[in-house]
């Protein structure tokens, strides 16, 4: 077995404390790396947290509570790291934002742009204020993206739409910071049962991939999201850059599942 030794190196990751973002962070942190992670709203309880990391015998994580979409949150963080932290090595953007739209009269170009203020710009904002902060970009930077952009989900037009665009941005971004020796790629999920995703589709969801014979081990686990974001930043991967990766377990060509889980519920 191949033990990646990240010592010494920090990694930011936006809405670290739950979900993707915390199974990433663990995995990094077992890999003994000094893990900086945000988050906007949440219980100040973070004991569980903290002895989540402690079990794999991971450096205690730093918490900062900053929006994502605020640049004095993003300028304060980012002090905030350089107190202890002398560059960023791995940068992984994984906030995202769901303003629902279940129809066409809940298009509104406000929500758009609040969608795009989270779900798209802080790739591109994060990554130049690190540079501009600590005088070099992190070696890997990551957008966590779903697989949205190409297959239906219910109520999901406007978070597909900015998760595209930062998918479209992290290619382009890959080749401006190609001589600086930063590799950035994107990973896209499949649906993955997290608390973000049952406030969006509902916690029914699930059950219904079970009620119609999908394998519970077809579907992608927080887990398998940490490892996956962990491998691309481990240096086994550095051949890949500015590549759009999907993590799905192949659900994609088994069936789409959303769908007919939309057309259950109109019977």
């Amino acid at each position: 077995m191949i033990k990646i030794d990240m010592s010494g190196k920090s990694v930011l990751i936006t809405g670290g404390t739950k979900g993707i973002g915390l199974s990433a962070a663990l995995k990094f942190g077992e890999a003994g790396a000094n893990t900086y992670l945000t988050y906007k709203w949440g219980s100040d309880d973070f004991s569980p947290l903290y002895e989540a990391f402690k079990k794999v015998k991971a450096p205690k994580p730093s918490l900062i509570q900053a929006d994502v979409s605020v640049d004095e949150d993003t300028d304060a963080l980012l002090e905030k790291i350089k107190e202890t932290e002398d560059k960023i090595d791995y940068f992984i953007s994984n906030v995202g934002f769901a303003q629902r739209t279940m129809s066409l009269d809940d298009y509104k170009k406000r929500s758009l742009y609040k969608t795009l203020d989270y779900s798209t710009w802080p790739l591109i904002e994060y990554t130049r204020k690190i540079k501009g902060t600590f005088g070099s970009y992190p070696g890997h930077v990551i957008g966590v993206s779903s697989d949205g952009p190409d297959h239906f989900y219910q109520g999901y037009d406007f978070v597909a739409g900015s998760k595209a665009l930062m998918e479209f941005f992290a290619k382009y971004l890959s080749i401006h910071l190609f001589e600086e020796g930063s590799r950035v790629n994107v990973i896209r999920f499949g649906p993955v049962k997290t608390e973000s995703f049952s406030l969006i589709f509902g916690e029914e969801f699930f059950k219904f991939l079970k009620d119609n014979g999908i394998p519970e081990n077809m579907i992608v686990q927080v887990e398998d999201c940490g490892n996956s974001i962990f491998a691309v930043c481990s240096g086994l991967m550095d051949a890949l850059n500015g590549q759009i990766i999907t993590v799905d377990k192949g659900m994609t060509y088994r069936d789409n599942v959303m769908m007919r889980y939309i057309q259950s519920k109109d019977k």
